[in-house]
């Protein structure tokens, strides 16, 4: 099971922050099916940071939303923290997701008309969890953004938005945080200070993260990178490097493009 090597060294212990048991996702009716995930079995341990890779099609934004209770597998079992998301309804996923999981987004996904501190804690208000002000000022100062508190998002930068979707996301203590692409729309400088964002919160702060890339250079930041080919888990590349990440990224997608053509060969 993909994962299972890396629970054995994490720093807690060995603790499963994230679990997935022959997770499937189907779309469409009888006759205009197209199955996205195919039986993915992973295990994270808390404390660790995962990167998830795979050439376009390959079921990478699919699984993350499946993880993080977003979208409900059609077969197979998700836990995090230990606990199970099958059987929940909406409103009980809806607050699960507030309490255990954090989420980091390409585009923010921040209020344009709340302060960066408001939105910080808005996740803790929406949750009825105690809003510790000081807390989040001493987080969003640690991320930078302590002279900002006050401010919209507007009149940020989006390395600097981007942190404060991160501190927002920590500051809620989660199982895992969920980070899609979340250097996709930054330049270079700031990725760099949103990866060691990312690892910092693996690190000081035990949290796991779990971030879909197309970078390999973003990827090699992790303790792993996970790679997806159609659907399903295609191989796992332990304290990656850039150049190896982008080489197994190359070949991965020469086969699937070969068995791509095939199958339209044979249809």
């Amino acid at each position: 099971m993909f994962g299972r090597e890396a629970r054995k060294a994490g720093p807690q212990g060995g603790a499963d922050a994230l679990r997935l048991e022959a997770v499937g996702r189907t779309y469409g009716t009888e006759g205009n099916r197209v199955r996205a995930l195919r039986g993915v079995s992973l295990v994270l341990p808390a404390g660790s940071f995962a990167a998830v890779m795979g050439p376009s099609g390959s079921g990478k934004s699919t699984l993350l939303q499946c993880a993080a209770g977003l979208d409900r597998p059609t077969e197979g079992r998700v836990f995090v923290g230990g606990a199970e998301l099958a059987g929940r309804s909406e409103a009980e996923l809806t607050r699960f997701r507030r309490g255990r999981v954090g989420f980091v987004f390409q585009d923010f996904n921040l209020l344009p008309t709340l302060t960066v501190l408001q939105n910080a804690v808005l996740p803790l208000k929406l949750a009825r969890r105690r809003v510790d002000t000081a807390a989040a000022t001493r987080m969003l100062t640690r991320v930078g953004l302590g002279d900002r508190l006050h401010r919209l998002p507007a009149e940020l930068s989006g390395g600097q938005r981007q942190r404060a979707a991160i501190a927002r996301a920590l500051l809620a203590e989660p199982a895992v945080v969920f980070a899609d692409e979340p250097t996709g729309a930054l330049d270079l400088r700031s990725a760099r200070e949103v990866l060691a964002l990312l690892r910092e919160g693996v690190r000081a702060h035990g949290r796991t993260v779990v971030m879909v890339t197309h970078d390999p250079v973003a990827a090699a930041c992790a303790d792993n990178v996970l790679f997806l080919a159609d659907g399903a888990l295609a191989g796992e590349l332990r304290a990656p490097t850039a150049e190896a990440v982008a080489e197994r990224m190359t070949r991965l997608a020469d086969v699937v493009a070969a068995r791509r053509e095939a199958a339209g060969s044979a249809a």
